[in-house]
């Protein structure tokens, strides 16, 4: 059995019954989110969103990377958007250590020598939301964006407006 084979079968059973609905790549509400990879967030039911509706990146705590502002560009000269939502959760793994623990947890417990790599971890949950509010407001890429940040409660579903 391979490694992928139930989520292969999944994906022959969503696609019998696939309809292409011709939705073209913008972002029909002209909406980007960012937010944690963290599975317990579903970013279109949380926002109330279907389908087409925004564009959505994900990564480790939500932080607004290069990659993520490389991609915001993109979003928002080519692809209709002009708000960003920066969307941060409560009980997040990277905000309950430095970057320098987690280094040390791989390095101990898979022998791996990660230091090249930064993970963005925070130490101030609405300092960091903050900072990535600001790092997209004062991008010189960026036109006509307005931009939020949030801070999603895991256990209530509930979304709150905090930078």
């Amino acid at each position: 059995m391979g490694a992928f084979d139930d989520v292969l079968a999944s994906n022959a059973a969503y696609a019998a019954s696939f309809e292409d609905p011709g939705l073209p790549g913008r972002a029909a509400k002209g909406l980007a989110v960012v937010t944690c990879m963290d599975s317990r967030i579903d970013p279109l039911r949380m926002l109330g969103l279907t389908y087409g509706d925004a564009k959505i990146m994900r990564n480790a705590g939500g932080r607004v990377t290069d990659d993520v502002l490389r991609t915001l560009v993109l979003a928002n000269h080519l692809l209709g958007v002009d708000r960003v939502l920066v969307v941060e959760h409560t009980n997040c793994k990277m905000a309950s250590a430095t970057d320098e623990q987690v280094h040390e947890t791989i390095r101990a417990e898979a022998g791996i020598d990660t230091r090249s790599l930064e993970f963005h971890t925070m130490s101030d949950q609405l300092a960091s939301i903050a900072h990535d509010v600001q790092r997209v407001k004062s991008s010189p890429y960026l036109k006509g964006i307005t931009v939020g940040g949030f801070l999603y409660d895991v256990s209530s579903g509930l979304l709150k407006e905090v930078a």
